[in-house]
């Protein structure tokens, strides 16, 4: 079954505040964790939202991070300025990145991007992404005990450097973010597929995934599977992957193997032709310049 990432999922998940840039609360008997911070702009619905869910939103103990993109980091800095004893989990590496300028000042500039969401900021607050030091450095093999709920951390680089996938074995929910690819259109029957730092370790984690034989899967954009779209999914994404490696190499040798060519020339045709792709534009053509030289690079060292 596949279903939008919206509202109560299960009797312990929710996914607020929409479907597109979902963020996950789950619910033990004793601790309430939310897996990312969506994008800054929608920082006040995701609070809002979350006490809809839990009552209070102090009740929310831990808000864990699978990666560091703007699109899931974004409200980290509004909700612990709202909710002090927050404990905020990531990968080393992500607390290193947001210590630079540099890196604060493109995703602020890349959310604001997202002109359509400028509207849920009624009260005009100052809604930027700022610094912050992760209170939890999260690595493979944690887990947490959240009261008749645990939740596994698993390294699933690829993605990024530092991308994380949870699962909750109690229900055979997997949390995989962009570590099994972004389903697109508006049936999500398109697969978009997701290595940017590492083809190789993207195949790596996907493989690791696919042996945990999820139920459910919980993605980062859209979509919640269950039944045989669970089973079937990190199955397909591996495969797709292949398949993706392949156009882009079709790309680079149309355009004599240069890279800028190949991603305009990719980009026309896959985002602005056969549209389809959600994803903000900026950002896709950022992402699949990566990939592309990723998989340039990758053919150099080949030869």
């Amino acid at each position: 079954m596949q279903r939008q990432a919206k509202g109560q999922i299960s009797s312990q998940i929710s996914a607020i505040p929409n479907s597109w840039y979902p963020v996950y609360v789950v619910r033990g008997k004793d601790k309430t964790m939310m897996i990312d911070a969506g994008v800054s702009l929608l920082a006040p619905r995701y609070l809002a939202a979350l006490g809809e869910v839990i009552g209070d939103p102090q009740r929310l103990d831990y808000l864990f991070l699978t990666h560091s993109h703007y699109d899931h980091v974004g409200a980290v800095s509004y909700l612990k300025r709202r909710i002090p004893g927050l404990k905020v989990g990531a990968h080393e590496r992500l607390g290193e990145l947001l210590r630079k300028a540099s890196v604060l000042e493109m995703m602020n500039r890349l959310s604001g991007n997202h002109v359509e969401l400028f509207k849920y900021n009624t009260t005009g607050e100052d809604l930027s992404l700022a610094a912050f030091e992760p209170e939890i450095r999260l690595q493979e093999g944690d887990e947490f005990d959240l009261g008749g709920l645990t939740c596994r951390v698993y390294e699933t680089p690829g993605h990024t450097r530092d991308s994380l996938s949870f699962f909750i074995p109690e229900l055979k929910a997997l949390f995989p973010s962009e570590a099994g690819g972004v389903l697109q259109g508006k049936t999500g029957s398109l697969m978009q597929v997701e290595f940017l730092s590492s083809y190789e370790d993207y195949i790596a984690s996907l493989t690791r995934l696919i042996a945990l034989e999820p139920e459910m899967i919980c993605l980062a954009h859209g979509w919640v599977l269950t039944e045989d779209d669970a089973k079937n999914f990190l199955a397909r994404s591996l495969a797709e992957t292949f398949k993706y490696r392949e156009l882009i190499e079709s790309y680079l040798d149309a355009a004599g193997g240069d890279v800028e060519k190949a991603t305009l020339d990719m980009a026309h045709a896959e985002y602005n032709v056969k549209g389809g792709i959600f994803q903000e534009r900026v950002a896709y053509v950022t992402n699949l310049g990566a990939q592309v030289r990723h998989i340039a690079g990758l053919r150099k060292t080949a030869a």
